[in-house]
């Protein structure tokens, strides 16, 4: 696993863009051979997405043959509501480039069968060969998408409930009041995000701390999601400092010094 540890907000969303943008033009995809790319929400992605739409203007890269797939949404959530996922990814990402109508996949959490709707999302995700780059966040409680705690590394895409700790956390895009965050969503599960090529997770905020000592330090542990990323070959995170406050000093040091000489072909456009 690959641990970037970067200065704060800003660095963490550039060189996270950067990733995408360089393993997108790495595929060189074709309307035959689409790059398969796996999209979260959050607050935490809002940057990454601001410099993927600067890089898109400024010719860096194209999403006309990419195929999105959206990690999760709420079940029963208006499909007016602005923390809807739908109105989400429109507003910040996909009204700003050049990706087809089309090629966008978001799990439907008003669908009459939700359980249907997540077995055809599954479905369609292997029917592409699986997901190149799945890019996710977490939770504090080490939540990927929403993988809670105690999910399995085989889950696929389900219905889950949520727990409190997550609505509580959510419940800053609902005017602060949890009883208006949904009890449930849909997610794709670990498993999913395991099969695909590689994985990035973007970790930001001192309130992540504990649960990327979790993920870094610990073994894998059910209880930990974050912790599975350890099980993947391509597995990255990408951090900034004030998450790294409950990591060891060798861990820390021993991660930069690593990168120090890392040539990779996302730091072509590294700040």
């Amino acid at each position: 696993m690959r641990l970037i540890i970067l200065k704060d907000y800003n660095s963490v969303s550039t060189r996270s863009a950067a990733y995408v943008a360089s393993q997108i033009r790495k595929a060189n995809p074709s309307s035959e051979n689409p790059f398969i790319l796996g999209l979260p929400t959050g607050s935490t992605p809002l940057g990454m997405y601001r410099e993927l739409i600067r890089f898109h203007r400024e010719g860096i890269v194209s999403f006309k043959n990419v195929i999105t797939f959206n990690m999760d949404e709420y079940v029963g959530i208006p499909e007016n509501h602005p923390q809807r996922y739908h109105n989400y990814m429109s507003k910040n990402f996909f009204e700003h480039i050049d990706i087809p109508t089309e090629n966008v996949n978001i799990l439907d959490g008003n669908a009459q069968d939700i359980e249907l709707e997540c077995a055809a999302y599954e479905r369609k995700i292997m029917q592409y060969g699986g997901v190149n780059l799945f890019v996710g966040g977490i939770g504090a409680n080490g939540h990927i998408a929403f993988n809670e705690p105690g999910s399995s590394p085989e889950s696929r895409t389900r219905v889950v409930t949520l727990s409190e700790n997550t609505r509580a956390a959510n419940s800053r895009f609902f005017v602060n009041d949890i009883t208006k965050v949904p009890e449930t969503a849909l997610t794709v599960g670990i498993g999913t995000i395991l099969d695909s090529g590689s994985v990035m997770l973007i970790v930001t905020g001192n309130n992540k701390a504990h649960a990327l000592r979790m993920g870094v330090e610990n073994g894998v542990n059910d209880i930990w999601p974050i912790s599975h990323l350890k099980l993947h070959p391509n597995g990255l995170i990408v951090c900034s400092e004030e998450t790294t406050g409950e990591l060891k000093s060798e861990t820390v040091s021993y991660y930069k010094e690593i990168e120090k000489s890392n040539t990779a072909p996302d730091n072509l456009y590294k700040d």
